[in-house]
């Protein structure tokens, strides 16, 4: 098994460059079509920012990076909670239960999110805020002294309290979490290690830590496509190696590993148009082409 590098250094992660997209812009008479010309958001930049500005209480300004997040990237689940968040602090409780209720859908697992739905609901007056109420309460009945007992105790005596008339607090889940972003350097140079060792599950739990602090990064998430690809899980796979080509469409990784699973799923034709775009993008040759051809040629995994 080819060892696994870190592909950014500690610190790279919380503030990826820009460039991660194609630039967008330019003045009129340019001979482009106005989508070609519309501004492109890193949705990492955009997320980190979103952060910032609800841990400094200023809401109106994380909803719009929240919103630029989930436009760049609208399958990132953490994108629409933060967004949910970010609406709660403004008090646009509609908006708020949209967010939610797209986190909800992406996740239905999400215990921040239906906390969250939960008390927009019942701010909105809406019945269905006892529905989420019942839905935590039966997870942490479920879940006894488990290691989530902590925050499905906290979420439900959020919507209680919503319930109850009293002002809830839109920062609170990510105060709760310690968004800092040592801790995400961290899981994610971790969950490297544990890919390697092939502790495949811990390592999954190591990027969602990752995800929680940096957002839909793509090297995040082509590792999280790379860790269900060898669970056997090819169809999540995709999904993740897609997510991470929409935001960064020529990651040589998540390239070279989506032409790697082309290759297992017996697609050649596919696996050819990935080389052919790493070779387009590494003019002086890449070992991910190199890697990816040895694939190619030996029609699955070379060695085996």
């Amino acid at each position: 098994m080819r060892i696994l590098k870190i592909v950014l250094l500690a610190g790279v992660l919380a503030a990826p460059s820009t460039a991660v997209l194609a630039a967008g812009g330019g003045g009129g008479g340019g001979g482009e079509m106005p989508s070609a010309s519309t501004p492109s958001y890193d949705p990492a930049e955009e997320y980190r920012k979103a952060v910032a500005a609800i841990q400094a209480k200023d809401f109106k300004t994380a909803a719009k990076a929240a919103q630029r997040v989930t436009d760049a990237a609208p399958k990132a689940v953490e994108g629409w909670r933060v967004l949910g968040i970010a609406q709660a602090g403004t008090q646009n409780w509609k908006g708020a239960r949209r967010a939610y209720e797209k986190a909800v859908k992406l996740d239905p697992n999400d215990v921040v999110s239906h906390a969250g739905l939960g008390v927009a609901l019942a701010k909105l007056q809406d019945a269905k805020a006892q529905a989420e109420l019942e839905w935590l309460k039966a997870k942490e009945s479920a879940c006894g002294g488990c290691a989530d007992a902590a925050q499905l105790r906290a979420a439900t005596t959020e919507i209680e309290g919503a319930l109850a008339g009293i002002a809830p607090k839109p920062a609170a889940a990510l105060e709760n979490r310690q968004l800092l972003f040592a801790q995400g350097d961290a899981a994610y140079v971790q969950a490297v290690s544990l890919i390697n060792e092939k502790r495949y599950d811990e390592a999954l739990t190591s990027l969602d830590a990752a995800r929680e602090v940096f957002g839909p990064h793509p090297d995040v998430l082509t590792y999280q496509g790379y860790t269900w690809r060898k669970k056997g899980d090819f169809a999540k796979a995709q999904t993740f190696y897609e997510q991470a080509l929409a935001i960064a469409p020529n990651h040589r990784g998540a390239t070279e590993y989506y032409g790697e699973l082309k290759v297992e799923r017996g697609d050649m034709a596919g696996a050819r148009v990935m080389l052919a775009k790493l070779d387009k993008a590494c003019t002086f040759g890449c070992a991910e082409a190199e890697e990816l051809r040895r694939w190619i040629d030996a029609g699955g995994e070379p060695g085996r």
